[in-house]
C-alpha cells in the first residue's frame, strides 16, 4: 500500500486558508506525495505462517490513497464537542455534487439516519439519487442500494459499516468519512471504497463533528504512513458456537466425538480447548448439564451403538435450523407499511416509548405510528413536521488503542499537520490553561466549578476501558473517605465529579491507578451478577437453550426472552455453579464489556507515566466535552444540547475565542 501524506510547507495555507485541507497540496494538481507503508518485508504470497494448514496471501500491488479534511476557515466557530457534523453540511454538499457518485460513512445507524434526512432536505437533483444503507433497513432496500452503486444511478450513500466490507463499487469517486474513523484500519478500509479500479487512487474525505477530531485525523494519517495498523483478534472457545456446530454435525448425519475434537482443535479458537471442556460440551448437547438432564426439551443428541452422535427428533431437528446463527441482537420490531412491504427493524424498547400517531425517521422517510401488533409495528408516510430517531444499542464505538496512543502523541508533537494548524488556537488554550497531553506524561486536571468538584484524566485508551476506570477509580475513592460519586467517560478520558469536596494529590491518584486487585475492585464497583445475566441471554439463544419462535406463531418480545434466559441462568447458578456457559457468560463479560486485558494494560501504564496534575481555572477544551458528556444523566427542563451550547458559549466569550 502507498499512502498520500501532506508534505510540509508544500503550499498549504495553514488556519483560514483553503476549506479543504488535503493530504498534500500536490494532490489538487493530480499529482501525489507517495509513502511506503509497510517497514517490513512483505511475505510472498504461499509463505507458512505458523500454525498447521495456514498460509499468509497477501496482495503485492501499491495503491495510493488521499486523506483530505474539511478544515474551518479564518474565523469560523468550531464546536469543542459533538458527533454529528451537520454543521458541515452545505460543504459536504459541495463535495457531494462535484463528482459523480459518492459514499458517506457514518459510524451508527442513528446518524446515518440524520445526515440522510440532512442532505435530502437540501438535495438539488432527483431525490432517487440520493440513498441509505445500514444494517436494520430490509434486505430489499440494501440491495436497491448497492445495485445503485453498482450501475452508477445514485450519485450518493450515506451508509455504516454495513458497506465496510466485501462489496467493491468502481463506480464510487469518493469516501466522506463523518467524524471519528475510530480505527485506523477501519479509515483504510473505508478510504478503499472509493475508485475501486485498477492503478487508480482511493479518495477519502474526513468531516471533523468537533475541532478535536481533527487531531484524530492527523494521527491516522501519520499511522497509515508507518503501516501501524490494529490487530484482529478472534474469540476463542467461545463454547455455545461449539455446541451449536456440533449440533449440526449430529443432525448432517452425525459426528464421531474423537475425530470431531481433532478437527476442532486444528482451528485457532479451539487449540487450547481441554479434554474436560470437551467432554462437558458433549454433556450438554446430549442431556443439557446435570441441572437440565430431567428436561427432555434439552436433550438434543444421542449417542448410538455406534459411538456417532446423531439428531434422531424431528422436533429437535426443526428448532435447531431455525435458529442457526451466531448474530445476536438485542429485540426487534419488524417495520412495515398497511399496505406494502417492509422496510427493516427498530429496537423493541425505542418502539415501546412510542404511542398511536407518533412519528420517527426511519429508512430515509418521516413515519406515523399506525399500530403496534406482534412484534410488527405498522406505520404510513408522514406528512410534514419532525420525528425522532430510532436508537440502537452499540452506538457508541470505541477508539482504538493505537489510534488513542498517536492521538496523544500528536498532541505532543510538532504540531506542523495542517489540521493542527488550523486549530492552533484550541491548542495553545489548552497549554495556557493547563497542557497538552504527551507521551510518557499522565495528565490530570482538577477543576472547582459552579456545579462541584471534577477530577479529569486522560489515558487516551477509548471509551470502553475508561468507563471500567472511572467506575474502578470511583470505588477506590470512596474507600480512603465515605462519598458519592458521578462519572462519564469518552474515547480520550475520564471525569470523577464528588457529591462531597474530596481533595486528592499525585500520590494518592497514582494509588489509585495501582493495577493490584484489579479483577476484586471491578467485581465489587460493578454489578457482574446483572452483567453476566445479560451475556448469557445471548450465550443462551446461541447454544440452543432457548428455543427460536415457530412459524406461524407469534415471535416472542425482548420481556419474554429476558424472563427466560433469567430463569435458566438463575438455575444453572443455584443447581450448576460450574456449568460451562454460565463460565463463557463471564469470561465474556471481563473480556468484552470490561475490556479486562486492555483496562489492565492501560493501568500499568498509568503507574508508569509521570503524572502532571494542573488546577485551571475553567473548563479546557480538552476536559469540557467529558464536562458535557457528564449532563446527559442530570434531570433538567432544559434539553442537553441547550446546556451545552450555553456552557460553551460562555467559555469561549471568557477565553477570548
Amino acid at each position: 500500500m502507498l499512502v498520500v501524506m501532506p508534505g510540509p510547507g508544500t503550499g498549504d495555507r495553514g488556519p483560514g486558508g483553503e476549506a479543504e485541507a488535503t493530504a498534500g497540496s500536490m494532490a489538487s494538481t493530480g499529482a501525489a506525495t507517495a509513502f511506503p507503508g509497510p517497514r517490513s518485508p512483505v511475505p510472498s504470497p504461499g509463505t507458512p505462517v505458523p500454525g498447521p494448514g495456514f498460509a499468509l496471501v497477501s496482495g503485492v500491488r501499491p495503491r495510493t490513497l488521499t486523506l483530505e479534511t474539511l478544515r474551518p476557515k479564518a474565523g469560523e466557530r468550531f464546536p469543542w464537542s459533538g458527533h454529528l457534523g451537520l454543521a458541515q453540511l452545505s460543504r459536504v454538499l459541495d463535495k457531494l455534487l462535484a463528482v459523480k457518485t459518492s459514499l458517506v460513512f457514518t459510524n451508527t445507524r442513528a446518524q446515518a439516519e440524520l445526515w440522510h434526512q440532512a442532505l435530502a432536505a437540501v438535495w438539488p437533483e432527483d431525490p432517487a439519487t440520493l440513498a441509505l444503507h445500514h444494517g436494520s433497513l430490509s434486505p430489499r432496500l440494501r440491495n436497491e442500494a448497492e445495485q445503485g452503486l453498482r450501475e452508477g444511478t445514485l450519485r450518493c450513500v450515506v451508509a455504516t459499516s454495513s458497506l465496510d466490507l466485501g462489496v467493491d463499487f468502481p463506480a464510487v469517486d469518493q469516501v466522506l468519512q463523518i467524524g471519528s474513523p475510530k480505527g485506523i484500519a477501519r479509515l483504510l478500509q473505508r478510504a478503499g471504497r472509493a475508485r475501486h479500479r485498477p492503478g487508480e487512487a482511493g479518495h477519502v474525505v474526513c468531516v471533523p463533528t468537533h475541532a478535536l477530531e481533527l487531531v484524530e485525523y492527523a494521527a491516522a494519517r501519520r499511522a497509515i504512513a508507518r503501516a501501524e495498523i490494529e490487530p484482529r483478534h478472534a474469540p476463542r472457545l467461545s463454547l455455545d458456537v461449539l455446541a451449536q456446530h456440533c449440533v449440526t454435525l449430529a443432525l448432517g448425519g452425525g459426528f464421531a466425538p474423537e475425530a470431531l475434537l481433532a478437527e476442532v482443535r486444528g482451528t485457532q479458537a479451539f487449540a487450547a480447548l481441554d479434554d474436560a471442556t470437551w467432554r462437558a460440551v458433549l454433556d450438554f448437547i446430549e442431556h443439557g448439564g446435570s441441572a437440565l438432564e430431567r428436561y427432555p426439551d434439552f436433550h438434543k443428541v444421542v449417542r448410538d451403538a455406534d459411538g456417532v452422535y446423531r439428531v434422531h427428533e424431528r422436533r429437535v431437528a426443526l428448532r435447531h435450523r431455525l435458529s442457526i446463527g451466531t448474530i445476536t441482537s438485542d429485540g426487534s420490531v419488524q417495520v412495515k407499511f398497511l399496505r406494502g412491504g417492509g422496510l427493516g427493524s427498530i429496537e423493541e424498547l425505542f418502539v415501546g416509548r412510542l404511542r398511536r400517531g407518533d412519528r420517527f425517521q426511519f429508512a430515509g422517510r418521516l413515519l406515523e405510528l399506525v399500530r403496534l401488533e406482534d412484534m410488527t409495528a405498522y406505520v404510513r408516510v408522514a406528512k410534514g413536521g419532525d420525528g425522532t430517531v430510532p436508537k440502537w444499542m452499540g452506538g457508541r464505538m470505541p477508539l482504538s488503542s493505537e489510534l488513542g496512543r498517536e492521538v496523544e502523541a500528536t498532541f505532543g508533537g510538532d504540531h506542523q499537520d495542517p489540521e493542527l494548524r488550523a486549530i492552533a488556537p484550541l491548542l495553545a488554550l489548552q497549554e495556557r490553561l493547563s497542557a497538552l497531553p504527551a507521551p510518557g506524561t499522565l495528565l490530570c486536571e482538577q477543576v472547582k466549578a459552579r456545579d462541584g468538584q471534577h477530577l479529569f484524566l486522560y489515558p487516551f485508551a477509548g471509551r470502553q476501558v475508561h468507563e471500567g476506570l472511572a467506575a474502578l477509580l470511583a470505588l477506590r475513592w470512596g474507600r480512603l473517605r465515605a462519598n458519592t460519586f458521578a462519572f462519564a467517560a469518552n474515547d480520550y478520558g475520564l471525569v470523577l465529579s464528588p457529591a462531597n469536596q474530596a481533595e486528592l494529590d499525585q500520590a494518592g491518584l497514582h494509588a489509585l491507578l495501582s493495577p493490584a486487585q484489579l479483577v476484586e475492585d471491578l467485581t465489587a464497583s460493578l454489578n457482574l451478577g446483572e452483567l453476566a445475566r445479560r451475556q448469557f441471554r445471548e450465550i443462551a439463544r446461541v447454544s440452543g437453550l432457548l428455543p427460536p419462535s415457530l412459524p406461524g406463531k407469534t415471535p416472542r418480545s425482548m420481556r419474554q426472552l429476558q424472563a427466560s434466559s433469567g430463569l435458566l441462568f438463575d438455575v444453572l447458578s443455584r443447581h450448576d455453579p460450574d456449568h460451562l456457559l454460565l463460565h463463557q457468560a463471564q469470561r465474556e463479560v471481563f473480556t468484552g464489556a470490561l475490556e479486562l486485558d486492555r483496562l489492565a494494560a492501560t493501568l500499568r501504564d498509568c503507574a508508569q507515566r509521570s503524572l502532571a496534575m494542573h488546577r485551571p481555572r475553567s473548563l479546557t477544551p480538552l476536559s469540557f466535552p467529558l464536562w458535557a458528556e457528564s449532563l446527559r444523566g442530570q434531570l433538567s427542563t432544559e434539553d442537553w444540547k441547550t446546556r451545552v451550547q450555553r456552557a460553551a458559549q460562555q467559555l469561549e466569550k471568557k477565553h477570548g475565542r
